[in-house]
């Protein structure tokens, strides 16, 4: 059973604010509580039906599992559906990294569906760790997290001043824009940061003076414009298939 100050600390950690004066998160979801097994993320507490740990019950002897309700966590978590197992989790400590190799940089992704979705594709290229500048979407939203389908435990990412990291970085930089060389011929290196704007706003000027490369995805139908996630993972794609 899940009790009033448990039930009121769930709720809480919906708020950035709360999550940040708690130094915790929420990990909502079957999938994405599984994930938590093969991770390196410090688990508190997993509440959970009585089915799931008795389907899982890996979990019950690494973590502290507390058995709750299907109605009672469907009150504690934001999901409509799949919701039979919540976890709260430690907010890691989390510092710049090096800049080397592929990486990804965001300027102003403000949408946190988009950023757990670049999360995901981020895992899937096989790229560690994304620099973000202070306003994008927080990376521990319960939204965030529910968006990476279990890849918030391999990317971490670092929110940052970022033109002061970009221009310190060292990297080619490649800048997603409407108008610029395509990315089906570009002859990109073999290390280098793929800089990311918002849908809304684009890269921003003071981000936009540090592109040595500004590049973009032709298209050949009438959309307006591509979702950023979507548009990471062309460019990530083009990047690939030059050095794998």
């Amino acid at each position: 059973m899940i009790s009033k100050n448990q039930l009121k600390l769930l709720r809480a950690l919906n708020q950035k604010k709360q999550r940040k004066a708690h130094g915790l998160f929420l990990v909502e979801g079957e999938k994405n509580v599984l994930e938590l097994i093969d991770s390196t993320l410090v688990v508190k507490q997993i509440f959970a039906t009585s089915e799931f740990l008795d389907q899982n019950p890996q979990l019950m002897s690494r973590f502290e599992c507390i058995e709750a309700s299907l109605d009672e966590l469907t009150k504690a978590s934001s999901l409509v559906s799949n919701n039979a197992a919540v976890a709260v989790v430690e907010i890691p400590s989390v510092t710049a990294p090096k800049a080397e190799g592929l990486m990804i940089a965001l300027d102003g992704v403000s949408d946190p569906g988009n950023l757990g979705t670049i999360i995901r594709v981020a895992d899937w290229y096989g790229i560690k760790h994304i620099v973000a500048s202070s306003d994008c979407a927080d990376p521990y939203n319960p939204k965030t997290i529910r968006a990476t389908m279990g890849s918030f435990g391999r990317v971490q990412v670092s929110q940052l001043d970022l033109p002061a990291y970009l221009a310190g970085s060292g990297l080619p930089i490649y800048g997603a824009f409407l108008a610029g060389e395509s990315v089906h011929s570009t002859d990109f290196q073999s290390e280098g940061i793929l800089l990311m704007g918002s849908e809304s706003h684009g890269v921003r000027e003071e981000a936009e003076k540090l592109v040595t490369h500004k590049i973009t995805i032709p298209a050949f139908g009438g959309a307006e414009s591509l979702n950023v996630a979507m548009a990471t993972g062309i460019i990530l794609d083009n990047f690939r298939r030059q050095h794998g």
